[in-house]
C-alpha cells in the first residue's frame, strides 16, 4: 500500500520545502520523481535545485534528458516513472498517477494560502482514501516545522 502524505505549506514556499524533502529521500537511497503541472514551474524547479543552497545542490534532470533513467531525481510534467522512483512529489495540483500503488510514498505539496490549492488537496485526499492508500496530513507550525495533524 502506498503512503500518501499531504504537506500543507503555510510558512515556507515550495522552493524551500521541496529541496529538503528531496534530500531526505536521497538519504534513504530512494529515487524521486517530481511532477509539476506547468512548463514554467518545471523550469523554475530545474533552475532552483541547482542553486537552493550555497554549499549543496540536488543532482537531477528532466525526463526529456537522455540520461533520465539514471538520475536520482527526475522533474516531469507526465505521470510516467522514467527513473524507477520510489517516491513521487506532486506540486501545483498535479494529478495522482494511474500507477500510484507502485510507489512507496507520494507527497502532495500544496500552498495553504491558495483556496484553489486547498480545494484540490481535499479532492486528492478523498481520491487517495477511496483508492485504499494510507494517508497522512502534515502542516507547518509557526516556526516552519512539520506537525502531523491527521
Amino acid at each position: 500500500m502506498t503512503e500518501i502524505l499531504f504537506y500543507h505549506m503555510q510558512r515556507q514556499p515550495l522552493e524551500k520545502v521541496l529541496p529538503n524533502l528531496l534530500e531526505r529521500s536521497l538519504e534513504r537511497k530512494w529515487r524521486a520523481a517530481v511532477q509539476a503541472a506547468s512548463e514554467e514551474r518545471l523550469q523554475a524547479l530545474d533552475d532552483q535545485l541547482w542553486t537552493f543552497s550555497d554549499d549543496s545542490f540536488l543532482p537531477h534532470a528532466t525526463d526529456r534528458d537522455a540520461d533520465a533513467a539514471s538520475q536520482p531525481v527526475i522533474l516531469t510534467l507526465r505521470d510516467t516513472n522514467p527513473n524507477a522512483a520510489s517516491i513521487r512529489f506532486l506540486v501545483e495540483g498535479a494529478e495522482l498517477p494511474p500507477d500510484a500503488g507502485s510507489y512507496e510514498r507520494i507527497c502532495i505539496l500544496f500552498d495553504g494560502t491558495d483556496q484553489d490549492a486547498l480545494l484540490r488537496a481535499r479532492e486528492q485526499w478523498k481520491q487517495a482514501k477511496e483508492g485504499g492508500h494510507a494517508v497522512a496530513y502534515w502542516q507547518q507550525d509557526e516556526s516552519g516545522r512539520w506537525q502531523k495533524k491527521a
